[in-house]
């Protein structure tokens, strides 16, 4: 399968819903929503709606750490059950995903970043330690790109598509890299979490993105998606999808982006309370031209 190719821009619409029961009365601490679409150069939100039932006793729309849009929300009761709902429509603008000019310093590993935008870049470079394992994965990755910066990013994708397996997990967070390395299977947000450290291992500034796909219009059960976006001076930020093997481009609508996938979660809270929870979701999503 090829890195990528020229997709069509469209129209998406969706509608996403989650719900929380719990089996006795909790209190919510206050939660952050990540659920409003980006607005760029690569989508262009149409319309958004977001509803938390029952209402909270107070919200507020805000940028979070990462730039992205978020919504505080805090609670002044106890709950059994709550829920949330997003609906929005957005069109999709980036066909070729490879419409720029990468620098100079971008051409071979490891890319080389003017010093103000370095320090900015940094908190997408920090990492813990890569193991022996991941730093070897990255390096043979490396080497058959023949030190390349584009080539190493084009063999990553493919090797994490068809050399793991691909698996569904609703619930948790992404397993550290050497796990999924070990297994040679993950969920999306494992093999983005995987393709993350390769890339930091060899000086590319790399964040985890949470959205939606254009594909889960065609699943029974569709469900929220997960990409990486690598920064390269020149081109921004740009989508790689080790899931698909292809670069991110108007099938792709971006949500939220961070250098932790924590950050990047649709939904962040806490409760106050003992029970037991059962999480219910619903997602359907609508293509045109």
């Amino acid at each position: 399968m090829p890195l990528w190719f020229f997709a069509r821009t469209m129209r998406i619409q969706v509608q996403h819903s989650t719900q929380y029961v719990y089996d006795s009365p909790v209190f919510l601490e206050p939660h952050t929503f990540r659920l409003r679409p980006r607005d760029d150069g690569a989508q262009r939100l149409l319309s958004y709606r977001l509803d938390i039932t029952p209402a909270p006793a107070g919200r507020s729309d805000c940028l979070d750490q990462d730039g992205n849009v978020a919504v505080e929300a805090w609670f002044d009761r106890k709950l059994t059950e709550w829920s949330v709902e997003s609906e929005f429509e957005i069109e999709t603008l980036r066909e070729n995903p490879f419409d720029f000019v990468a620098s100079a310093g971008m051409l071979a590993l490891a890319p080389v970043y003017p010093e103000s935008v370095a320090a900015s870049l940094a908190p997408y470079m920090e990492s813990a330690q890569p193991s022996a394992a991941v730093r070897q994965f990255a390096a043979s990755a490396a080497a058959a790109a023949g030190g390349h910066t584009l080539e190493f990013l084009t063999v990553l994708n493919r090797r994490l598509f068809e050399g793991f397996g691909h698996e569904v997990r609703d619930t948790g967070p992404p397993h550290p890299p050497e796990v999924t390395l070990g297994l040679k299977a993950g969920t999306c947000r494992d093999l983005v979490v995987l393709f993350a450290a390769a890339a930091r291992a060899v000086g590319i500034p790399t964040r985890f993105v949470s959205g939606y796909e254009a594909g889960a219009a065609d699943q029974e059960e569709p469900v929220l998606h997960a990409w990486a976006e690598v920064y390269l001076q020149g081109g921004g930020w740009r989508g790689y999808d080790p899931s698909a093997g292809l670069a991110a481009s108007s099938r792709h609508i971006a949500v939220a982006a961070a250098a932790d996938p924590r950050l990047a979660a649709p939904i962040t809270g806490t409760i106050r309370g003992s029970a037991h929870s059962e999480m219910r979701f619903a997602l359907a999503m609508q293509l045109g031209a």
